[in-house]
C-alpha cells in the first residue's frame, strides 16, 4: 500500500483570507502569494486558494485552483513553515506555464515572503535593520 500524499490543512473563513491579506505579498507570473505567520493556534501551516471570476470560466479557474493545489503538495513540505497562513490568488498565466516552472516559482514566492516577514518582525521589535539607507542628496 502506497502513503498518501502530502495534505495540508486549507482555509475556509473569510475572515482568514482577509487576516492573510494583511501580512507580506510575493507577486509571481502565475500567482501572487500572501503569507501571515505567528498564528498561536495549531502548528501546521494552513492555505487558502483563490481565483476571481475576471479570470475566466469555472472550468479554467479550477484548472487554475487544481495545478496550484498540485504545486503546493510538491513544493509545500520543505518551504512552508509551520504556525503560518498562505493564501494563493491564482492568475491566467498559471494554466500556460510549465509545472516545473510553477514550482519554482512557488519555492520563491515563499523564500521571498518569509524574507519579507522577518524583515517586517525586526523593524517592529526595534532592533535595527542592516540595509543600507539612501542618503537624501
Amino acid at each position: 500500500m502506497s502513503t498518501p500524499p502530502f495534505s495540508i490543512p486549507t482555509l475556509k473563513k473569510r475572515t482568514e483570507f482577509l487576516a492573510v491579506a494583511k501580512g507580506t505579498r510575493a507577486p509571481r507570473r502565475a500567482f501572487v502569494l500572501q503569507a501571515l505567520c505567528g498564528r498561536e493556534s495549531g502548528n501546521l501551516p494552513r492555505v487558502g486558494y483563490t481565483v476571481t471570476k475576471k479570470t475566466g470560466n469555472a472550468v479554467e479557474r479550477n484548472r487554475i485552483k487544481r495545478r496550484l493545489r498540485a504545486a503546493i503538495r510538491a513544493v509545500a513540505p520543505e518551504a512552508a513553515h509551520e504556525a503560518c497562513d498562505y493564501v494563493l490568488i491564482g492568475r491566467k498565466a498559471a494554466l500556460d506555464i510549465s509545472f516545473s516552472d510553477l514550482k519554482k516559482d512557488l519555492a520563491a514566492g515563499f523564500a521571498r515572503v518569509h524574507r519579507d516577514a522577518t524583515d517586517a518582525v525586526r523593524t517592529r521589535s526595534g532592533k535595527p535593520n542592516t540595509a543600507p539607507k539612501a542618503k537624501p542628496e
